[in-house]
């Protein structure tokens, strides 16, 4: 793993982890697309993290702080990259980040249908929490 960097995601990445995500990533979400990211990097330019293994990118995490919480997002490890420890060298930095903000509890966005993530999820020491729920409003059409 010590050809594995991993650092803040800047202004001149955006498209490439937007086109990344197309490959990598489970689902589509409202904010997967290039204004969303650039809000994201603008506010918080820490958030989106990414992996690179000899200059390519092989792997994403946001890791989003709001002063209260710990969220993550969009953890995704290209698919010919898997099982190499990349998803988990991305979570360590993850809450490195939040430890060094302050933060006491992270908490990750995972889609149920998504058997392969839950198994990943759970061996990173997460656990659903069967008394909640997302509720979600979107606050414009995508």
């Amino acid at each position: 793993m010590e050809d594995l960097r991993i650092r803040a995601a800047g202004p001149d990445d955006l498209d490439e982890v937007l086109a990344f995500w197309k490959t990598a990533a489970e689902g589509v979400s409202i904010s997967d697309d290039r204004d969303g990211i650039e809000r994201l990097v603008e506010r918080d330019s820490a958030a989106l993290m990414v992996a690179e293994r000899g200059g390519v990118l092989v792997g994403t995490v946001i890791a989003g702080f709001d002063g209260w919480r710990c969220h993550l997002y969009r953890l995704a490890v290209h698919p010919e990259q898997q099982r190499r420890g990349i998803g988990s060298a991305l979570l360590a930095a993850a809450h490195e980040r939040f430890s060094e903000l302050g933060g006491r509890r992270a908490d990750a966005m995972v889609l149920d249908r998504n058997d392969r993530a839950h198994h990943a999820w759970r061996s990173a020491g997460y656990l659903p929490e069967p008394q909640w729920s997302r509720w979600v409003k979107p606050l414009r059409k995508p």
